[in-house]
């Protein structure tokens, strides 16, 4: 489909890099005009100058509710509405040894932003969603919040909270025609697994970074590796009317992950030979 949000107002938390950024970037080329809602500045004000007008940027750290409240009233005023919340924002936490060296220092932190985001930014929207004839939030989690698993429990904690939250919120919310629905990306390479290490030295933080990836892949049954515009085309899918009938969705865009484990690598069957003709 073409112009598949034309006329819809979107904001996107989280819209200057990675996963964000691409959404907007499908967003406003799908005809929608977006809010980049982020604490990083340069960047994504850098965006929104290749966006062009179809886009603004708006300083928000989705871990203060005001400053959550305050992005989607300005999305109605700019813009004249508001149809999309995509509630992309989040951070990963610190990377530990283990749980028991874990000292839980930014579990306030992590929390305020990967869920109260979330919740703040679900409330709000659908406050103006209510009373103008429903629209489509779209949450993003993670398989870290479906699979259990070692390292960043904070992190894993709220992105299971968000799933948990999205089905509920969805029932709640459905008798506005409001649609609320999850994204759970997996084996997606962006900032954030690296981000979560910046307080290892760097050479054991690179070593770290790429036994995780290797594990990732060997984890996946697809092949190749995700990227943010995967998770995009999802986020676009769950926007738009394509998806009116669904509801309280958790969707892994994971490469198979989250359904189980691969099958052993085998070579592709060599072509069968012609069957001889008299």
């Amino acid at each position: 489909m073409v112009n598949e949000l034309t006329g819809k107002v979107a904001v996107v938390t989280g819209g200057a890099s990675g996963i964000g950024r691409a959404i907007v970037e499908r967003y406003v080329a799908e005809g929608a005009r977006v809010v980049v809602a982020d604490v990083e500045r340069e960047r994504a004000e850098e965006l929104v100058r290749a966006c062009g007008p179809a886009s603004v940027f708006r300083y928000t750290d989705v871990g203060d509710i005001e400053q959550v409240a305050s992005t989607v009233e300005f999305a109605i005023e700019r813009f004249g509405g508001l149809d999309v919340m995509c509630n992309n924002a989040g951070i990963p936490g610190r990377m530990h040894k283990s749980f028991l060296h874990d000292d839980l220092a930014d579990f306030g932190r992590v929390m305020a932003v990967n869920l109260l985001g979330v919740m703040a930014g679900t409330r709000y929207a659908a406050s103006f969603m209510a009373e103008h004839g429903g629209g489509s939030i779209v949450n993003m989690s993670s398989i870290g919040g479906i699979q259990a698993g070692g390292g960043v429990m904070t992190y894993r904690a709220s992105k299971a909270a968000i799933i948990q939250f999205t089905k509920s919120a969805a029932i709640e919310l459905a008798q506005y025609d409001i649609r609320v629905n999850c994204i759970a990306p997996g084996s997606i390479p962006t900032a954030l697994l690296t981000t979560s290490m910046s307080a290892m030295a760097d050479e054991r933080s690179e070593r770290l970074t790429r036994a995780v990836r290797a594990s990732m892949q060997t984890d996946r049954p697809l092949e190749r590796d995700g990227t943010p515009e995967d998770v995009a085309e999802a986020a676009l899918y769950f926007a738009g009317d394509r998806s009116r009938y669904l509801t309280g969705t958790v969707l892994p865009v994971d490469g198979g992950t989250t359904a189980g484990k691969p099958l052993r690598r085998k070579p592709a069957p060599a072509p069968a030979a012609p069957t001889p003709t008299s």
